[in-house]
C-alpha cells in the first residue's frame, strides 16, 4: 500500500503543479461541468443553462486546442557533450576558482580560498519573503519538461531552499547576509536542470540552451547565484565515518534523478524550510548551522542513524554543479559514535526506500588522498582513491572525498 500511496503523491503533485500554471482550462472545464449540473427539467433553467453550457464549451474547447498547441510547441533533445568550461569562465568575484571535471561523472566549480572561508563559520543568512517564482521563459517549458524528467522516476514536489549570493572571503570585514529564498522541487527541474536539455521551438525552429541563457552575464563569465534567475536549490552533502573508521557510503537506486545506480556521499539532498529552524522553533541565523543542519537530517534518513550517534559534523567546502544549472553544493564530513557492524544492521525508512539499495563501508585513508591531490593528481585517478570509489563514487562523493582530504578535517 506504501508504493501505492507515493506513486498517487507523485502523480498528484504533477497534476497540481502544472494546473496551477493552466488555470484558465481548468476553470473552462468547470464551467462546463457547471452547465451540465444546473440542467434542470424547467423552462427557465433549461435556457439558461443550454446557453452556460454552450458557451462553455465553446471556450473550453479553444483553450484545450491551445494548450494542446503550446505543449506540443517545444522538443526537447539531450545534450551529451561534456560542459563547455572553456566557453563560460568562473566569475571574476571567485577567487581562485577551477572547473573541476570527472568522466562520467560531471563538472563542478571549486574554489580553495571559498573552501577556507567557510571554515570560519561567519556567514549570516536572510530569507526571502516571497518564494521563488519560474520567469515566464521556463514556465513556458514546465508542462513537457516535468513529464519528461518524471519517466521511469517518481518525483515530489517537497519544499526546498535556493540561494542567492555567495560565501566569498572578506578581507577586514563581516561577509554580507546571503539571501535564500523557499522553493519547490518541481521550480528546480524547470530551471537547473533544464542545462543538459536543448529546448527547440517546433514552429521557428529557434534554439533555447540555459547554458548560453542563463548561465552566462553580460561579460560571458558564469552568472553568480546573486543574478540569477534559476531556482538553485542548496544541495547538501557529507561523509561520515564510523567510530571504527569506515567510510560510510550510500548505494543509490535507478529511481534517483541525478547519479542514478552510483554511490552517494552518506548523506546527501536538499536544504528544507525545516532546516532553517532551530529545535525550539527559532530560526537559524547563520549559514554553517543550517548547513549542517540539512546534512544531519539527510543522513540520518538515509542510514538510520539516531541523532545521538553523531557525534560532529563540519563544512569542508562548497562548489557548484555545472550539469545541473551551476546549483550550490555545500560538503562536509561527520564523525559518528556507531561503529560499522551495528550501522550495517540498519535500515532506511519512508520514502528513502525508493531511492536507496542500502549502505556500504569504505577503507579510505584521506591524508594520504590529500597528499595525492596536494602533489597535482586528478581526483578520479588518485592512487590513493579505492577503485570502488574511482569507478563508482557519483561527483558529490568524490567533492565531499576532495575537500575532506584538502582541509585534513580528520586524519586517519
Amino acid at each position: 500500500m506504501g508504493k501505492l500511496t507515493r506513486r498517487a503523491r507523485a502523480k498528484a503533485d504533477h497534476f497540481a503543479y502544472s494546473a496551477a500554471r493552466e488555470w484558465p482550462v481548468a476553470a473552462s472545464g468547470v464551467g462546463v461541468v457547471l452547465g451540465v449540473a444546473t440542467i434542470l427539467p424547467s423552462a427557465f433553467g433549461i435556457a439558461l443553462s443550454v446557453l452556460a453550457l454552450a458557451l462553455g464549451t465553446t471556450t473550453f474547447v479553444r483553450d484545450l486546442r491551445l494548450l494542446r498547441a503550446r505543449w506540443a510547441g517545444y522538443e526537447f533533445s539531450a545534450i551529451a557533450a561534456p560542459f563547455p568550461t572553456a566557453e563560460l569562465p568562473p566569475p571574476p568575484a571567485y577567487p581562485g576558482a577551477a572547473y573541476l571535471s570527472v568522466p562520467a561523472r560531471g563538472t563542478a566549480l571549486v574554489s580553495d580560498v571559498i573552501d577556507e572561508a567557510l571554515t570560519a563559520g561567519n556567514f549570516r543568512i536572510v530569507v526571502a519573503e516571497e518564494p521563488y517564482r519560474l520567469p515566464p521563459k521556463l514556465k513556458a517549458t514546465a508542462p513537457h519538461v516535468l513529464p519528461l524528467r518524471a519517466k521511469g522516476r517518481l518525483l515530489f514536489n517537497g519544499a526546498i531552499v535556493g540561494m542567492r549570493g555567495e560565501p566569498l572571503p572578506a578581507a577586514g570585514a563581516a561577509p554580507a547576509p546571503i539571501r535564500l529564498h523557499r522553493a519547490r522541487f518541481f521550480d528546480a527541474v524547470c530551471s537547473n536542470e533544464l542545462s543538459t536539455l536543448r529546448i527547440t521551438k517546433t514552429d521557428t525552429g529557434e534554439e533555447y540552451d540555459l547554458r548560453r541563457e542563463e548561465l552566462a552575464d553580460s561579460s560571458g563569465s558564469l552568472r553568480t547565484l546573486a543574478s540569477s534567475e534559476l531556482a538553485d536549490l542548496v544541495g547538501v552533502s557529507t561523509i561520515a565515518f564510523t567510530s571504527d573508521g569506515k567510510l560510510v557510503v550510500v548505494r543509490q537506486s535507478g529511481r534517483n534523478s541525478a547519479s542514478a545506480l552510483l554511490l552517494a556521499p552518506s548523506g546527501s539532498g536538499s536544504l528544507e524550510p525545516q532546516d532553517l529552524d532551530t529545535p525550539d522553533g527559532g530560526r537559524r541565523r547563520m549559514l554553517h548551522t543550517a548547513v549542517i543542519a540539512g546534512m544531519e537530517r539527510e543522513l540520518r534518513e538515509e542510514t538510520g542513524l539516531l541523532p545521538g550517534e553523531i557525534s560532529s559534523t563540519r563544512l569542508t567546502g562548497f562548489a557548484r554543479w555545472m550539469e545541473r544549472g551551476a546549483k550550490p553544493e555545500f560538503l562536509g564530513i561527520t564523525e559518528l559514535s556507531v561503529d560499522s557492524a551495528s550501522l550495517l544492521t540498519r535500515r532506511t525508512r519512508g520514502a528513502e526506500k525508493l531511492y536507496s539499495a542500502g549502505t556500504t563501508m569504505l577503507d579510505v585513508d584521506l591524508a594520504a588522498l590529500g597528499e595525492d591531490l596536494s602533489g597535482g593528481a586528478d581526483l578520479a585517478d588518485a592512487p590513493s582513491l579505492p577503485p570502488r570509489l574511482r569507478d563508482d563514487a557519483s561527483l558529490p562523493l568524490l567533492l565531499c572525498l576532495r575537500a575532506a582530504a584538502l582541509r585534513r578535517s580528520f586524519h586517519r
